[in-house]
């Protein structure tokens, strides 16, 4: 008699185990699924809110580029001297101020964007002081001339720049 009890316990105890097993289980796959959808629903709201603000970051990198070109930079700042260091320090003191102004953008954008630019910024800086290092740059409008014919012969340092924000603003899309 005890024997047919304990066959009679086991053939009631073992299809409530698989069935609470297979309920643990299905509920556990259920909660991580769950927890997807919301981390996916949770990121999409938060990239529309997100994209215009890093949209206009790209926007401001792409000004702050234009601004400091050498060609464009040389007719917006004109000399207040003859004296071409005082212009040279002028010309990389308006370029620096530009640089600071933008720099909250930086975490909009990318690590590698924010390093072309910088290093956008310091070859166009480096252009500047080379041309001013020149014996034939004896004024301050020579600086103008020696830089602007070097623009020139070969391309801006922030054109490398520009061409990489367009490129990473078409990969958002």
């Amino acid at each position: 008699m005890e024997i047919s009890r304990i066959i009679d316990l086991c053939m009631y105890t073992l299809p409530t185990l698989v069935t609470g097993i297979i309920a643990y289980y299905f509920f556990k796959e259920h909660t991580k699924n769950e927890d997807g959808r919301r981390r996916f629903l949770l990121k999409k709201d938060l990239q529309v809110h997100a994209m215009p603000l890093r949209l206009q970051a790209y926007e401001r990198m792409v000004l702050f580029l234009e601004r400091i070109t050498p060609s464009k930079l040389l007719i917006r700042v004109t000399p207040t001297s003859e004296d071409k260091d005082l212009y040279e320090d002028l010309l990389i003191r308006t370029i620096e101020q530009e640089f600071e102004h933008n720099l909250s953008q930086q975490i909009y954008v990318s690590d590698k964007c924010w390093s072309i630019l910088v290093t956008s910024k310091n070859a166009t800086i480096q252009l500047i002081r080379k041309a001013s290092m020149l014996e034939k740059t004896d004024s301050a409008n020579k600086l103008r001339e020696v830089v602007l014919t070097e623009m020139m012969e070969r391309h801006a340092p922030t054109d490398a720049a520009l061409a990489f924000i367009k490129e990473e603003v078409k990969s958002l899309w």
